[in-house]
């Protein structure tokens, strides 16, 4: 790889779009089992709250030097607004519908000794007329950018996901999405699409060799009218098919201590590293190395751009 392009990034301008999201930790200590059922009792030392899901995304690519906007919807909440001032302290531009009727999507999670415990999960599905809301501002702001990324988890934040895809396509906005489902007919027209392994096995079933995963990543490719396919395998690295080329990139995590957003910085940082003309195997390269920096961290984590260097 060349030197990392934070020179370059620094004039890229971001457009996040997804399901917006607050995780909430509280670390403690164990010493006992409870007497009123068998789990251990986590006595809270300290909280801590970090942007999460397509905030998450967005605090990533700000984290490498880029200018970004972040659309999404939160509640009328006490999340929401450690989310809004979360956002403003990592330099995020907002575009956020503040909906009064749908709390602020929060998975809390409780560690001991490191160790995570439990979490507990608080969501629901925004209304039709909120997530109409959000689109129409996205269309507004689409042309002002020059890169479009969807993070998709499945939260409903992204109900109108064809509108956004075919609008950047027509104006010539590179379009990444990390999806969720099994049907990816409703990413038609995106530029890249960033499946993990299980994401993969859910949209395209199980393959049984790489040439067989090879004909089964064309064929979606193909199908959904996308440049490129990259598939995130875990220990196996990374999978890059193109119309006429597959590039394989190996794992570089030395040590996976927590794989909590890897997925938000993989996207990031392939989104960032694109918009300054590279190529997307250069792309994937600088993204399989930020993935393998952000592993060895606790929690949802960013990578700087001092880091990337």
């Amino acid at each position: 790889m060349n030197r990392f392009p934070a020179q370059a990034i620094s004039k890229v301008k971001v457009l996040v779009v997804g399901d917006v999201m607050l995780d909430r930790y509280w670390f403690g200590e164990v010493e006992r089992i409870s007497p009123e059922a068998p789990v251990p009792v986590v006595h809270v030392a300290r909280r801590e709250d970090r942007l999460g899901g397509a905030a998450n995304v967005a605090r990533n690519a700000a984290a490498l030097g880029a200018q970004v906007t972040l659309a999404g919807i939160v509640g009328r909440d006490e999340p929401g607004a450690k989310v809004h001032d979360m956002l403003k302290a990592s330099g995020i531009q907002t575009s956020l519908v503040d909906d009064g009727d749908h709390p602020t999507t929060l998975k809390m999670r409780v560690l001991g000794r490191q160790q995570q415990m439990v979490r507990v999960d608080f969501e629901e599905t925004p209304a039709p007329s909120c997530v109409a809301s959000l689109t129409a501002q996205v269309l507004t702001l689409i042309r002002a950018h020059d890169v479009l990324v969807l993070s998709d988890y499945a939260k409903g934040t992204l109900g109108q996901v064809t509108e956004l895809i075919a609008a950047a396509r027509e104006i010539g906005v590179p379009t990444l999405v990390d999806p969720k489902g099994f049907d990816y007919s409703r990413y038609q027209g995106a530029s890249l699409v960033t499946p993990n392994r299980s994401e993969m096995q859910l949209a395209v079933g199980h393959w049984v060799d790489e040439n067989d995963l090879n004909q089964r990543a064309q064929a979606l490719r193909s199908q959904l009218s996308l440049e490129a396919l990259l598939v995130t395998r875990s220990e196996q690295g990374m999978s890059l098919f193109l119309k006429d080329a597959r590039h394989d990139v190996a794992a570089q995590a030395q040590e996976v201590f927590d794989v909590s957003g890897a997925g938000d910085t993989v996207l990031a940082t392939l989104a960032v590293v694109k918009a300054t003309g590279a190529s997307w195997e250069q792309a994937m390269q600088w993204a399989n190395k930020a993935g393998g920096l952000v592993v060895g961290k606790l929690g949802t984590s960013t990578i700087s751009a001092e880091e990337m260097a």
